[in-house]
This record gives structure tokens, sequence and C-alpha cells, in this order.
């Protein structure tokens, strides 16, 4: 099992499945005979609070926000070549699923890229559009937080990569 990373109260978190955070405070809670530590993590995008137990932070893939190298990174990776994705979109739904759910910022910004793309090859089942959806948004918001930029100008920034054709430099 991997060793639970602790937080800090204001810290900004990225919680894959749900978005960016901010663990607003700790508090223990009883439960049986003992008392066990909870992260109170504020979720601004749905307006939403929720407490998570502290020893299944790491397993849920509640990590920090990524530094401004690694945002960075994850933005050239969008304008980047790719390989073609499985036409069969139940295969590549649950692909995209597993790498949402494993959560790092290359593994989003991936999941955009080929989603992006495939969207302008044939339309998304519904499904894949809440999930292309989903990336982008939890991209945007991860990213502006770590260049210090609004989110509209990194909505821009993503698409203005999104658009640019490898093949073409």
């Amino acid at each position: 099992m991997r060793k639970a990373k602790s937080f800090q109260i204001n810290q900004k978190v990225v919680y894959p499945s749900q978005g960016v955070g901010m663990i607003q405070s700790i508090v223990q809670k009883k439960f049986r005979d003992s008392k066990i530590p909870y992260y109170v993590i504020y979720l601004e995008v749905t307006d939403m609070t929720i407490m998570v137990p502290v020893d299944k932070a790491a397993e849920l893939g509640i990590r920090p926000t990524v530094s401004r190298d690694e945002a960075l990174k994850a933005m050239e990776l969008i304008g980047e070549d790719y390989e073609p994705i499985p036409s069969d979109w139940k295969m590549r739904y649950q692909m995209n699923l597993d790498l949402l759910k494993k959560g790092s910022v290359k593994d989003i910004a991936s999941i955009v890229r080929s989603l992006y793309h495939r969207s302008k090859v044939k339309e998304l089942p519904i499904l894949e559009r809440k999930l292309y959806d989903s990336a982008l948004k939890l991209l945007e918001d991860e990213v502006a937080i770590s260049l210090r930029k609004s989110r509209e100008e990194v909505e821009n920034m993503i698409f203005a990569r999104l658009e640019v054709d490898p093949e073409a430099e």
C-alpha cells in the first residue's frame, strides 16, 4: 500500500474523478470505537464539500496540484502527435476512464487530446463526451492554478495546441 501523503489546510489538491479542491480542515469522526481523521475538501467546480478518510486519500488518487513545469509539460503533450485510439468506443471509454482514475496531469491531457481529435472524426457517444468534458475541466482547473492564469486563458491555450497539426511542423 502507498504511504499516504499528508495535506495541509488550505492546500489545493486534485481528486481525479471530482475536480480540483481545497483542504478546508482535517476533522476527527468517531467510527465504532475509534476516531478517524478526515480531510474536508471543498470542490469549487461543483460547489460541494466532501469528506475523505486521510488513510484513503492516496488510494482514491488525491494528490497535490502539479508544479508549473509539470503543467507546461502536460500542455506540450496536448499538441504532440498521438497514437490512433481504438474505434470501439466502449474499449476507448474504459481505457480513458482508467486513465482519469489514475489522475496524473499527463494522463488527463492525453484523454483530452485523444477524445478531442476523435470528436473531429466522429461525434462522441454521450458517455465519452461527458468523460471528455470532465477531463477538459479538470485539466483547465489544475493548469490554471499551476500557471497562475485564468481558466479562460488556459482554455484558449489548450485549444490553440489541439488545433496545431503536428504533421505541418
